[in-house]
């Protein structure tokens, strides 16, 4: 699972998706939550990602709660919980295991996606980590400063303006450093090529025959038996 090309990893998670989607019982959607820890063991990322999973879970049960405090059935509030499960740990599996220039190279080449467009998506996933870092170190270095988020709400949002300052300014500069190493690059000149191929292979058609058969039998079963 984890050398599959990155369409047929997307072909996967979409079909995952609208799996979740389809199913309307608890137990086939808890089935399809253990398909895609399954998945995820196959592919070598389940035990580096048991954090995610369980903040995942965590959310799950809560969005339960919810949804029963809101008057709904007790089979309602699985069906959500398990639905929000099976929609978000699917994408652990893509996320994790396709790297950033393979998944540009699918987008403009098999997907037929403009470069731009793609190098902006894979960028903006590419400096979630780093943003979310520096947003860790400016915290801590302003609460070293004695900066103390705490008060009303107005009070809060004045004094968290302290964080959010220093990360636009650094923000700005991370993007002005790679507008001039883009263009030193000639970033959007004619003939782009790529340095691996994301060409499909006997196993990756095999899993899209396997996805695409099992699509339609849950479509058949959510006709014929509403499950």
């Amino acid at each position: 699972m984890e050398k599959l090309v990155p369409l047929t990893k997307i072909i996967l998670t979409l079909a995952t998706a609208v799996w979740s989607l389809t199913l309307q019982t608890p137990s086939g959607l808890a089935v399809l939550c253990v398909f895609e820890l399954l998945i995820l063991l196959l592919a070598r990322r389940l035990f580096n990602s048991l954090k995610a999973v369980f903040l995942l879970v965590v959310f799950a049960v809560m969005l339960g709660l919810i949804e029963y405090a809101g008057g709904g059935t007790p089979v309602e509030c699985y069906v959500s919980a398990f639905r929000m499960l099976a929609l978000t740990i699917i994408f652990i599996y893509l996320l994790g295991t396709v790297r950033l220039q393979d998944l540009t190279a699918t987008m403009v080449q098999q997907l037929k996606v403009p470069y731009e467009y793609a190098f902006m998506f894979t960028a903006g996933l590419r400096f979630i980590p780093d943003f979310l870092e520096e947003n860790r170190m400016v915290t801590e270095a302003q609460a070293c400063r004695g900066m103390a988020v705490k008060g009303s709400f107005i009070k809060k949002c004045k004094r968290y303006m302290n964080i959010v300052r220093p990360l636009m300014l650094r923000s700005l500069e991370r993007s002005e450093t790679m507008a001039l190493s883009l263009e030193l690059r000639g970033f959007g000149g004619k003939g782009r090529t790529f340095v691996d191929s994301v060409a499909l292979h006997g196993a990756d058609y095999l899993v899209v025959i396997l996805t695409c058969v099992a699509t339609i039998m849950v479509f058949y079963a959510r006709m014929k038996y509403g499950a």
